[in-house]
């Protein structure tokens, strides 16, 4: 086989080429074809089935995540049941409207039953969440240290949820003169004074929850008005 052999080749007639020469050109579209089929085929399959594997590990993930909660249902189902009843316990412990009057004598009762003086008590402005409404008291009692300790107490172990925050002790000291006939003595005793912020929690009726959500849906609407 000669170079005069590729350059005297006739197509119209290449049944009579030699056989080398034919060989040389069957390579040669052999490679000719197989890299065109690997730009307009293999690349495109390739990328395909690297979207492919992307999408199967995807969906593993997600059947290995459904199948370990599938597997702890039952779990998930006891937790939501001990879920609602710590809710229900903790709701019962709220009062409604009505019975926040009651409540606010039970907190002054308690001061008063320990002895202390009440120089303040005002209720303040209630502030509404999802569910419930805080209700913050200003108080400031005077008493002894034991006392005071004492009527702390006593409110942690109401029936209704009440706390106290924003505590401050002062000490201050009083004075008390008993004259007699014969002596007269000047005795003094340490007396301190508290000053904090009692918070008491009520739960909402169903027309104050009406009503609020009718509140933010209108906010939500004027919001969404101006944007």
């Amino acid at each position: 086989m000669k170079l005069d052999d590729f350059n005297n080749i006739d197509f119209n007639n290449a049944g009579s080429l030699p056989v080398p020469v034919k060989a040389v050109l069957l390579a040669l579209i052999f490679l000719v074809l197989l890299t065109l089929g690997y730009y307009f085929l293999w690349i495109e399959a390739s990328a395909s089935l690297d979207v492919a594997k992307a999408k199967e590990q995807e969906l593993r993930e997600v059947f290995l995540t459904k199948k370990a909660q599938a597997i702890n249902l039952k779990a998930y189902k006891q937790q939501m049941v001990e879920i609602e009843k710590t809710f229900g316990t903790m709701l019962r412990q709220l009062p409604d409207k009505s019975q926040m009057d009651g409540l606010l004598t039970d907190i002054n009762q308690a001061g008063l039953a320990r002895g202390l003086e009440f120089e303040l008590f005002k209720p303040g402005q209630e502030t509404q969440a999802e569910f419930y409404a805080e209700m913050p008291i200003s108080i400031k009692v005077l008493g002894s240290y034991h006392d005071l300790g004492a009527f702390a107490t006593d409110i942690s172990k109401l029936s209704r949820i009440v706390t106290l925050n924003n505590i401050s002790i002062t000490s201050t000291t009083s004075t008390n003169k008993d004259a007699n006939k014969d002596t007269k003595s000047v005795a003094t005793s340490s007396i301190l004074t508290m000053e904090a912020v009692a918070k008491t929690y009520r739960y909402l009726d169903a027309d104050e929850l009406a009503e609020k959500r009718k509140t933010e849906k209108a906010a939500k609407a004027k919001s969404a008005k101006k944007g």
